[in-house]
């Protein structure tokens, strides 16, 4: 299964930053939006609709992420890209935006730091911790 999603960066203060993280009430987790591709679809195009139909925030394509690798719930394997995306000017999250209430419920901006020790999945842990200063400078 292939999918794509972003890491939606805002600056916090001096210095620090925060990622916008969303919780998925059917999995009762907190995970970074994404999603799977549709056909015809490209990784990017794909990232930009999944985190815009989950947060409601249109975003600003930025730097390749990574990728992370898995099995999902159903032991397929899995690949998702990842690209740093930065809220367009104005944006603001909305609820009518989102799929359904099933599948988010609720995203919350938390300090990267926390982030990293708060979402559910260790694959997106894994990837908040590459996110550097070099990184994150970027957007200020």
């Amino acid at each position: 299964m292939r999918a794509a999603g972003g890491i939606l960066l805002r600056p916090a203060g001096r210095e620090r930053f925060e990622v916008a993280c969303i919780h998925r009430p059917g999995r009762d987790d907190w995970s970074l939006p994404k999603g799977k591709l549709e056909p015809g679809e490209s990784f990017e195009e794909c990232a930009r609709r999944e985190v815009r139909e989950e947060t409601g925030y249109d975003c600003v394509l930025g730097l390749f992420a990574g990728c992370t690798e898995y099995l999902d719930r159903r032991g397929r394997p899995k690949v998702v890209a990842y690209w740093y995306m930065d809220p367009a000017q104005g944006a603001s999250f909305s609820e009518p935006a989102l799929m359904s209430v099933e599948e988010v419920d609720e995203v919350r901006w938390i300090e990267l730091a926390v982030a990293r020790r708060a979402l559910t999945h260790a694959h997106d842990r894994d990837l908040l911790s590459r996110v550097g200063s070099e990184t994150v400078a970027l957007f200020g």
